[in-house]
């Protein structure tokens, strides 16, 4: 099975080598039809905190890294 690619926005950056990276999904209502928006917070890690508060940033799964981390910050392109 491939691994999960998702994009979001960094929200924190105060932690040693550990994003927060909020990802929003959009989806359309099975009763009223209109488009809804959630958002959801990751704990990514980043080996060399190259990424800063504000920048669009894509974080793939991997196996557990700590208690929360489960996702890695791919490299800036």
């Amino acid at each position: 099975m491939p691994k999960r690619i998702l994009q979001g926005v960094v929200v924190s950056d105060k932690n040693a080598k550990t994003i927060v990276v909020e990802v929003e999904r959009r989806y359309t209502h099975p009763l009223l039809k209109k488009t809804v928006r959630r958002t959801k917070k990751y704990h990514a890690h980043d080996e060399g905190n190259a990424f800063k508060t504000g920048e669009r940033v894509s974080i793939e799964e991997c196996p557990p890294i700590s208690k929360k981390k489960r996702w890695v910050a791919l490299p800036k392109a």
